[in-house]
This record gives structure tokens, C-alpha cells and sequence, in this order.
């Protein structure tokens, strides 16, 4: 008699801090369903790693030096990496959670989940499904109406900082300073800005700012 021969599901970590990855990584390998070929502690290590190992699912910290989850997971899609995306956030406001679904997440936990919720998670995503706790699915529902009935764009905290340091006229490698932030993520909050608000440059991204309310 034969005995059939599951494969694992192959998992890539992400998240500056070591202690909570390796806490991750530990979990998915003890449950026996997942093999972790990839670790890393910054967006843009955690992006090359994923474009060589092309695993299954992908764990990535909302944030993390270099790129953010956000950005990584929008460069896989990009470049249509097969990879799915569940992001895990100490933070858990509904923008954080919209952002993240619409640009194509498979799934969001916090990042106080139990160990064994995000082995779930990562099962459920590896075999197709979404994943959005209850506690996070009603501030989503009303973001996604906020969003229907408002045409002011709802900017991230990280991202009223960047406008708020282009409105004082500072470059992108001092408001990354003052954020204590490397120059490349605040790129990619300046290129969300942009998009947000339909505009091209910085001085028209502060001047439609002002037009809508977004800046005192």
C-alpha cells in the first residue's frame, strides 16, 4: 500500500523585529504543514526573497525598514508573483486594513493574534481563502462606505506626516530624517500621496491638499 506524501506549503517571513519572526517561523515549522524558506528583516530584503523562492504564502509586517509591507506586496503584484500576502500590524485602524485588502492582501491579523491563529491563517490563504478577523471586519465595512460616500482621500498617519513635511518645503531626505525613516519609504508614501490625491508633483499634491481640507 502507498502512502501519499503531502508537500508543505512554502512560507516567507518578514518583520524587523527578530524575536516575533523567529516566534513565527517556529510555529508554522512545529505545526507540519509549512516550511519556511525565507526570513528577513527589511521590505526590501523580504522582496528579493520572495522573487527567488517564490513560496506559497508570504507573513509581512505592515511596517518594516526599506519598504513596507504594502509596498512589497504591491512590487509582487506588479510583477505578477504568484505569491500571496497576509499582512501582520501592530496597528489596526480601518485604513491600515483597507489599504492593505485593496491592493490585494490575502489576509490581515494583528499582530497580538495568538500563534496559532496565524498558522490558520496562513493555511486558510495558502488554500485560497481571505482572512479578516471579526474585530477588524466591521471597521472595514465602514471605511469601504466611508470611502463610497466621501471624495476626501483617507491618508495613513505616515502619510500626513510626508504632506505635512511638504508643506514646510522639506526634501525627502530630511522629512526622512525627521521621521527617522529611510529615503525609499518615504518615496513610496510620496508616490501614494500622489496617487490619492491625482497629482503628479509635490507642489500640486500640497496645493489640492489645502483644497480639500487635508492640511491646516
Amino acid at each position: 500500500m502507498e502512502t501519499q506524501i503531502t508537500s508543505r506549503v512554502t512560507v516567507a517571513i518578514a518583520d524587523d523585529h527578530p524575536l516575533f519572526r523567529e516566534g513565527i517561523s517556529r510555529a508554522l515549522q512545529m505545526s507540519g504543514l509549512f516550511d519556511v524558506v525565507a526570513e528577513a528583516e527589511n521590505g526590501r530584503d523580504a522582496l528579493e526573497a520572495i522573487r527567488q523562492k517564490r513560496p506559497a504564502v508570504a507573513v509581512l509586517d505592515l511596517r518594516m525598514p526599506e519598504l513596507d509591507g504594502i509596498a512589497v506586496l504591491h512590487a509582487l503584484i506588479r510583477d505578477q508573483v504568484a505569491t500571496r500576502v497576509l499582512i501582520l500590524s501592530a496597528f489596526t485602524d480601518s485604513s491600515s486594513v483597507y489599504r492593505a485588502m485593496e491592493e490585494g492582501a490575502a489576509g490581515f491579523l494583528t499582530k497580538d493574534s495568538k500563534r496559532s491563529e496565524v498558522v490558520e491563517a496562513v493555511q486558510a490563504i495558502s488554500q485560497g481563502r481571505t482572512v479578516v478577523p471579526p474585530d477588524l471586519t466591521g471597521g472595514l465595512v465602514d471605511e469601504i462606505r466611508m470611502r463610497r460616500t466621501q471624495n476626501v482621500p483617507v491618508l495613513s498617519e505616515r502619510e500626513r506626516q510626508v504632506l505635512n513635511g511638504m508643506a514646510r518645503g522639506k526634501s525627502i531626505p530630511q522629512i526622512a530624517g525627521e521621521l527617522f525613516l529611510g529615503a525609499s519609504t518615504v518615496k513610496t508614501h510620496t508616490q501614494r500621496l500622489y496617487e490619492k490625491l491625482q497629482v503628479s508633483d509635490r507642489a500640486a499634491a500640497v496645493a489640492e491638499a489645502m483644497r480639500r481640507g487635508l492640511l491646516e
